[in-house]
């Protein structure tokens, strides 16, 4: 079997050549040598080089057995999708994600890898909310990150520990089935919701991840543009994978609003037995009712809609399983 631990850089000279030594030292963990582990045979670092204009490719060459680079810089979501893209290329059985700042420990890999390997779950996220406290992590990231997980998690009805974190590892099967539509942003949060909603098994493992206070953020130039742009994305995910909850339940709560509205007209109308007075209650309880019913429609127009983007997906899968078949 072959395992690739993949890392995605953007202008890391500093640190890239580091964390590939880091982590070609970790394959030399008993994990390797006995047990499950012993079956993984070939270990490859590969460098996904996000259109740096420092020299961070020119390291990564040095140090990486396999390097990915292109111009312009186009954000972790297209980055991803290339290293999964590679990555199958490869014929690898299992990628690891895991960040070029040395922010996580490559000695964890195995924790994430293990369960993959045994194949009890498809993907294993590593959550930095658990018994090991982040340490440095700005106090409003904590809070957004553990809101967005809860909500999240809610409104699919599976438990999620950490929605954002990029330190992953994932089997062939998960890298097949992944369609990542999204290219300009983030792929954190939509591959979750997406692997969710294909019913792959997901586990979360706590890991010990330590932030640099003066390192500047590739990714979240500013909180709230961060919460706007992965908003959008949370927003899309779930409108594709759960369309009756996201049309439905609104529409039902504006039906139940209007039929509430009806019931006090008549409450009030039966007393006196008088329109007039009340003909608010009518005008409001209509229109919720009306806006209610097209939006449990457009639940099943979408739900319609779901059921073809299956099949879509479907044959892209056996395209792919054909095109990178071992």
């Amino acid at each position: 079997m072959k395992l690739i631990v993949n890392i995605p850089a953007y202008n890391e000279e500093a640190k890239i050549a580091q964390t590939i030594q880091r982590i070609k030292k970790s394959f030399e963990s008993d994990f390797y040598k006995k047990g499950i582990g012993s079956k993984i045979k070939k270990k490859l670092v590969q460098v996904v080089d996000d259109g740096s204009t420092d020299n961070t490719t020119e390291i990564a060459k040095k140090n990486a057995d396999i390097v990915v680079s292109y111009k312009p810089n186009r954000r972790l979501a297209y980055s991803f999708k290339q290293a999964v893209e590679s990555s199958l290329r490869e014929n690898a059985d299992f990628m690891v994600n895991i960040d070029a700042d040395g922010q996580f420990d490559p000695e964890d890999i195995p924790k994430l890898l293990e369960p993959v390997a045994k194949k009890e779950v498809d993907m294993v996220v590593a959550s930095r909310f658990g018994k090991h406290k982040a340490k440095n992590m700005p106090k409003i990231k904590n809070i957004l990150n553990r809101l967005a997980a809860k909500m999240i998690g809610f409104f699919l009805n599976h438990d999620i520990d950490d929605l954002t974190c990029g330190f992953r590892a994932h089997n062939r099967e998960t890298l097949l089935r992944f369609n990542l539509t999204n290219i300009h942003f983030t792929y954190t949060q939509e591959t979750i919701i997406d692997a969710i909603g294909k019913n792959l098994k997901i586990k979360w493992i706590p890991v010990k991840v330590a932030y640099f206070s003066n390192r500047k953020s590739r990714i979240v130039k500013s909180v709230w543009q961060f919460v706007g742009n992965s908003g959008k994305i949370i927003l899309k995910a779930i409108r594709d994978v759960r369309p009756l909850k996201f049309f439905g339940w609104p529409g039902i709560f504006l039906v139940g609003i209007g039929l509430v509205g009806f019931l006090a007209f008549f409450g009030h109308y039966i007393q006196d037995f008088k329109i007039s007075p009340f003909i608010n209650y009518i005008i409001f309880s209509s229109i919720s009712i009306m806006f209610g019913i097209q939006l449990i429609i457009f639940a099943l127009i979408a739900d319609m809609i779901k059921s073809n983007r299956q099949l879509t997906e479907e044959m892209m899968y056996q395209n792919k399983k054909f095109r990178y078949q071992k």
